[in-house]
């Protein structure tokens, strides 16, 4: 198991291109890239689907990386995390639930 940094690492330097050239083809500064593939800062969504069109990769695969990093990290010192977890993914049914029910 890895975390969205370093899944990112790995496809850029799979790709072998520096992290000046992705951090400009995001148009944001290499040392951010740097503590995103370190996980000492996140990532914005938009960057992570551009990413996937960068290393054209899945776009949903790396979207449900970047997300479970998100609640991962939230999460993690918390002795009831998998409970959350489980009346969370409830509450997603719910909520989807009742919004098709608004728009029908």
């Amino acid at each position: 198991m890895q975390t969205f940094g370093e899944a990112i690492r790995k496809l850029r330097e799979e790709k072998e291109l520096p992290l000046r050239k992705i951090a400009a083809l995001l148009d944001i500064d290499q040392s951010l890239l740097s503590k995103i593939e370190r996980n000492e800062k996140k990532a914005r969504k938009e960057q992570v689907i551009q990413l996937a069109k960068i290393f054209k990769v899945n776009e949903k695969e790396l979207l449900v990386q970047y997300y479970s990093d998100k609640v991962a990290y939230d999460l993690a010192e918390e002795k009831t995390a998998k409970e959350i977890l489980y009346v969370a993914e409830q509450k997603i049914d719910y909520i989807r639930k009742n919004k098709t029910k608004k728009t029908v």
